[in-house]
């Protein structure tokens, strides 16, 4: 027996503060879970503060909230950039080309906004969406990211 995936039809939203609802928020938080289940989330509230540093893209099935991903904006000497983070699509409709869609929407506003470089970093074992990335223009660097994380008490 085979099953098909049925095409959904989606809403994608770019959030702005005032649609920030408590529901949206728990739908967020949930579908983020997939993604990395063992971090803890800034409220939406707090990162929504500077709508002009942030933006958040989301679709939706009816009122379910199926995918998202992030970029923050800032501007540096070497240029005005995004980096996205938190891209991730609802393990039941993954493959459908909802990753792509978010990130389209997401090049566009970067582009709206006047951005020079977008970047992401993708860990290795994430293959399809290293694919996407690929297909989408991006392209590997041979830059390293270090991290230094400080405890959050």
């Amino acid at each position: 027996m085979v099953f098909l995936k049925q095409k959904v039809k989606v809403t994608i939203k770019h959030l702005i503060p005032e649609d920030l609802t408590v529901d949206l928020e728990n739908q967020m938080v949930e579908l983020f879970k997939q993604l990395n289940p063992d971090l803890q989330l800034n409220p939406l509230a707090k990162i929504m503060a500077k709508p002009d540093q942030l933006s958040l893209v989301y679709c939706q099935e009816g009122d379910q909230i199926i995918g998202m991903a992030a970029m923050c904006s800032y501007h540096v000497l070497s240029g005005s950039k995004g980096m996205v983070e938190d891209v991730v699509v609802d393990s039941a409709y993954r493959g459908q080309g909802l990753g792509r869609k978010l990130m389209e929407q997401l090049l566009r506003i970067a582009e709206q906004k006047g951005l020079t470089e977008v970047l992401l970093f993708s860990g290795n074992h994430r293959q399809s969406a290293i694919r996407l990335y690929t297909k989408l223009g991006f392209v590997k660097s041979e830059s390293g990211l270090y991290r230094l994380r400080f405890n959050q008490s």
